[in-house]
């Protein structure tokens, strides 16, 4: 039995199903994030760090090279509050870029490496950045975005720069090999840096400049506003060490200086970087760092390096629960994983466990609460289907659609947090941040409902509920039906303009290999299992969806 603290409170009545060792408060500190790292190469100099496919490397010499890329960006100059804008996959210069700008004093603008040249020019000139750190293979798309931006200098940097020997010095001749029109012309452009000679040749001097942690930016993180237009998310670095303890406080199973992380999710977004890069690293863990999430090359480290940790997205796990390659026991090193960036469906989640030693558990959060406000207990009671309970210090309601109070028990209506990891406000946007935040609430934009012990459930997006002949209808509740259905793999459901109904629900499926299924079996299944205006009207089979790197579902698609 689970012992729980008894807190009696209509406002946290959540915390009374908290675990005995998950207290309701945190302690929190007020230093530059870079510290973490710091205190981490002291504390177990030795551990290993980073496994990047085969080369690794230990805290001491991470931190010898963030050292080194600090002292470098010192030189452009860099100085303190400059945004550094990070365009790079899951790799070792990922880690020693960001931890290095913000020992510099620097503010990190993490960029998606796909982003299109108008994605990139929009983020650089809204932000500021004065600096980027990329892979080569964008320049082409670097030097287009970069006009009519503040972009002074570029550090390019390969894949092969952090592959051990010899696939290091294989590298390019591979890469010309598999792409012969490939080329990089670097003639006539202004500020250009080579990884190798601008970090190598740096000096490896302690370099952490002091920040007002409350005040001070640490990131500006893009993610998609209402309107699908990217802004910029200002989080300081009191707000992502507010969320790094208090995922530490949730998870305190974990031991320092023991774990490994499957680093697959990207840490280029707020998720990732959260519960994976800062996680890690506050625990003197081993990352195990995927340049992208392929499953056979997830398999082949999991076999290789056995990870106790998997944070992942849903449609990671599904890629690997119907792998043709994946065998029985496959993930028994897998103590906890935790999901989050999209809803898990229930059958993922119940199947992954039976293969794991350990837990699978479902999270939730957004960009602009760094990422991650309530989580379901790791030990204590879980209930199934929702996103669990409140993490320590984090406040959070149920809302209508006008005003900040809550509703009561089970009635539906738009979720708002509040806790210290909730951001500054958007970058030049006052309007935006006034409407979405006040007096600390965040309105998150998901609908969803509070049962009598402060579970959390999230039924959908507000802008993606279905308006059918009107009635309201979430996309979740209708996949969650189709995921149950034995042939389907995957499921996403999204609105057609219909002349009669003005909505029409669409289904878009995949099915399990070697399983076969049509759109009469799969519209009685749903039409048994859901009111009848909720049931698709159409049916689409595909072979796959194309997902986001963070496993969502491309919009439009």
């Amino acid at each position: 039995m689970v012992e729980t603290f008894d807190v009696r409170s209509d406002d946290r009545r959540w915390v009374r199903k908290y675990p005995l060792l998950v207290k309701p408060s945190c302690d929190y500190p007020k230093y530059n994030v870079a510290k973490l790292l710091i205190d981490a190469a002291e504390a177990y100099p030795n551990r290993e760090a980073l496994d990047f496919l085969g080369r690794s490397c230990t805290y001491k010499q991470l931190l010898r090279q963030c050292r080194k890329m600090a002292n470098a960006l010192k030189s452009l100059p860099v100085s303190k509050g400059d945004r550094v804008a990070i365009m790079l996959p899951n790799c070792p210069q990922a880690v020693i870029s960001y931890y290095g700008a913000l020992m510099a004093g620097a503010v990190v603008v993490q960029a998606d490496p796909s982003n299109t040249e108008s994605e990139l020019q929009r983020q650089l000139a809204d932000s500021g950045a004065t600096t980027l750190i990329a892979l080569d293979e964008r320049m082409p798309c670097i030097t287009k975005a970069r006009e009519h931006t503040a972009l002074k200098h570029v550090v390019l940097t390969t894949l092969g720069d952090g592959l051990p020997f010899p696939y290091n010095l294989l590298y390019p001749r591979n890469r010309r090999r598999e792409q012969p029109s490939f080329k990089v012309d670097y003639k006539g452009e202004k500020g250009l840096k080579r990884w190798s000679s601008f970090v190598g040749q740096a000096k490896a001097s302690a370099l952490c400049e002091e920040v007002d942690a409350d005040e001070d930016l640490a990131l500006l993180q893009y993610a998609g506003g209402e309107t699908n237009e990217s802004i910029g998310v200002m989080l300081t670095h009191a707000n992502l060490l507010a969320n790094t303890e208090q995922m530490n406080a949730w998870s305190y199973r974990l031991e320092a200086g023991k774990e490994r992380f499957l680093a697959a999710l990207p840490m280029f977004h707020a998720f990732g970087l959260n519960v994976l890069l800062h996680q890690a690293v506050s625990r003197a863990a081993t990352l195990l760092l995927l340049p992208s999430f392929e499953p056979e090359l997830a398999l082949e480290t999991i076999r290789r390096r056995k990870p106790t940790v998997f944070p992942g997205a849903p449609a990671m796990f599904i890629a690997l629960l119907y792998h043709p390659q994946t065998q029985e026991n496959e993930f028994a090193s897998v103590r906890l994983c935790i999901s989050g960036a999209a809803p898990l469906p229930l059958e993922v989640q119940e199947r992954f466990e039976r293969l794991t030693a350990g837990q699978m558990i479902e999270s939730y959060g957004l960009t602009e609460a760094s990422a991650v406000t309530h989580c379901n207990p790791i030990r204590g009671f879980r209930k199934n289907g929702t996103i669990g309970l409140p993490l320590p210090d984090t406040d959070a309601r149920i809302v209508g659609e006008a005003g900040w109070e809550p509703l009561a028990p089970g009635e539906a209506g738009e979720l708002a947090v509040r806790g210290p990891q909730v951001m500054k406000g958007y970058w030049n946007r006052p309007n935006e941040t006034k409407e979405m935040l006040q007096n600390g609430w965040l309105r998150t934009g998901d609908i969803g409902t509070m049962d009598e012990d402060g579970y959390f459930t999230i039924i959908g997006r507000k802008r993606d509920i279905i308006l059918t002949a009107g009635y309201r209808v979430y996309p979740r509740e209708v996949e969650e039906v189709l995921f149950e259905h034995p042939a389907i793999k995957e499921a996403f459901v999204v609105s057609v303009p219909d002349a009669y109904r003005g909505e029409a629900i669409k289904a878009l499926v995949v099915a399990k290999d070697g399983w076969q299924v049509s759109e009469m079996q799969l519209d009685r299944w749903c039409r048994e299992r859901l009111a009848a205006y909720k049931a698709p009207s159409s049916y689409e089979f595909r072979d796959s969806l194309p997902l986001t790197q963070l496993g969502k579902v491309m919009p439009g698609n």
